[in-house]
């Protein structure tokens, strides 16, 4: 039986993992954590998924606990801006559709919308996103009518499997900082940190890793080694030397630049949003935290050189971005061929990553913690154990894959190479067929990526009618429908909309009040 686990690597990835592994086992498994001084952290995924919710509840925190430490904010969606044209934008909210009479709200606005925005015609959320409102009543009410909580039993060791119903938001935080907390949150649980280089990976006659040789330290043994060594690979790409798969040909952006830019959010307000702004060669990320915007930008080095991406971000910021340090960074975008080879599990960067548009980083990390525990090593049959993990971890980065590719083959914009390219290259097996049949259908359950990966058929929706690039039309069959009890749906989403955006108080107000 597996008693022993070594992570190698710190940071967002390594803290996640050892901190889960203490809540689920506890005294059973011994965990330590060995990290450098001299390797710093990238500290820049600072966006999540609503999914998220389940590793803070699995380690019995409440947003109080641990929000205010790492400066904290809501994210209720992402706001895309300029994918279809200069000047547009559009949401991506966490928020399902509704349904009149079988049909989805979205395909009933194809018919009847009275605007363009069917963002705004169909889900409440872009309106929050908009007054910068924050998703709770200063009493701690959620503001979602379908999303029950019971006050009184908190939940608690729930994983991404019981995500029966969409949770309206998701958080932004200061990925440093949140190592920092995790750090010590899973050290006075009893995780060892050691503080320390590895200099060499030792293995035995089959292949295995046998143990860690650290300047200081001597040698680490554990029964079980975990990768959280960033884009480096340490172990798995180095030492064992698994192959890697790269995503370059079907999203070819493969660095960023990014700057942390100071901001009094009593004057400027926080969106409760995640910006991705389209530009020439790639996007700017914006994240409004507590005390600052985290932002940057994500290019192509084919099409932008190092240089000319800090200049455009800099003039993107403005006078704020005067005298900041700027990170740049090289982005390794595939997975691993398997993430689990031997007694290695490879979790966060050096397992995979498909670039931060989605914010799908961190949801990447819980996912295969949450898979490692439910295919924890024991005895006997390991070796299936280990294949239906690798299964499992790379449909779900093959599906995150898939739904980014369709923000840059759906998009409407093509007004330079780089755009005009995104047209042209190869998509996944099937891929193609789905693109066909939402011509004729907007995605549902029978026409998106079949095996889970966190984003729901909504999702792809979304996507199809804000970016622009797709054409679209209703079911003909909506055509013979009485389009009564869709209007009256439709007003409805705008009269509930504004009386929220009337009652509840800004994210700055209701923050301030946790703090």
């Amino acid at each position: 039986m597996t008693q022993s686990v070594v992570i190698l690597g710190g940071g967002t990835a390594g803290w996640m993992t050892a901190s889960y592994l203490r809540a689920a086992f506890a005294d059973s498994v011994d965990v330590t954590v060995v990290e450098s001084r001299r390797i710093g952290t990238i500290g820049v995924g600072e966006a999540t998924f609503s999914t998220v919710r389940h590793f803070f509840d699995y380690l019995g925190l409440t947003e109080a606990d641990w929000m205010p430490a790492c400066n904290g904010t809501y994210k209720l969606a992402v706001r895309l801006e300029n994918w279809r044209a200069p000047g547009t934008y559009f949401y991506h909210p966490f928020e399902r559709m509704r349904v009149v009479d079988g049909v989805p709200l979205t395909d009933w606005w194809q018919r009847i919308g009275e605007t363009e925005h069917f963002d705004r015609e169909c889900f409440l959320i872009p309106w929050l996103c908009d007054a910068k409102a924050s998703p709770r009543f200063l009493d701690g009410r959620l503001f979602e009518q379908d999303f029950v909580e019971d006050p009184g039993r908190p939940l608690y060791r729930t994983t991404l499997a019981e995500q029966n119903t969409q949770f309206p938001y998701a958080y932004h935080f200061d990925a440093s900082l949140l190592a920092d907390f995790l750090t010590r949150y899973a050290v006075k649980r009893g995780v060892r940190q050691v503080v320390d280089d590895v200099v060499d990976v030792g293995l035995d006659e089959r292949g295995w890793i046998d143990h860690l040789v650290t300047r200081e330290n001597g040698e680490l043994r554990a029964d079980l080694y975990i990768d959280c060594s960033g884009f480096r690979g340490r172990l798995l790409g180095q030492a064992l030397e698994e192959p890697f798969v790269s995503f370059q040909d079907s999203l070819p952006n493969d660095r960023a630049v990014a700057l942390r830019v100071p901001v009094d959010t009593a004057v400027e307000g926080i969106r409760p949003c995640t910006t991705a702004t389209a530009q020439d060669a790639g996007w700017i990320w914006t994240i409004p935290l507590y005390d600052r915007i985290g932002t940057g930008y994500v290019y192509a080095s084919d099409y932008c050189e190092p240089e000319e991406a800090e200049r455009v971000l800099r003039d993107f910021v403005g006078p704020a971005a005067e005298g900041l340090e700027a990170n740049h960074i090289r982005m390794r975008i595939g997975r691993s061929n398997r993430a689990w080879v031997n007694n290695c599990v490879g979790i966060g960067l050096s397992a995979g990553f498909v670039e931060p548009l989605q914010s799908t980083g961190i949801f990447l990390i819980q996912h295969a913690i949450e898979q490692l525990v439910r295919y924890f090593p024991g005895t006997g049959r390991d070796a299936v154990l280990r294949e239906t993990y690798n299964l499992t971890t790379a449909r779900a980065i093959e599906g995150v894959r898939e739904f980014l590719i369709l923000h840059y083959r759906g998009a409407a914009r093509a007004d330079n190479a780089y755009w005009r390219d995104a047209k042209k290259r190869p998509m996944p097996q099937d891929m193609a067929l789905r693109l066909e049949q939402w011509q004729s259908k907007l995605p549902d359950n029978d026409t998106t990526y079949p095996y889970y990966h966190a984003f729901e058929p909504y999702s792809y929706v979304c996507m199809a009618l804000g970016l622009g690039g797709i054409p679209l039309r209703h079911p003909p069959a909506l055509d013979l429908f009485d389009p009564g009890r869709a209007r009256r749906e439709l007003g409805r989403v705008r009269e509930q909309a504004r009386k929220l955006v009337d009652t509840l108080p800004s994210q700055v107000e209701y923050l301030a009040g946790m703090r």
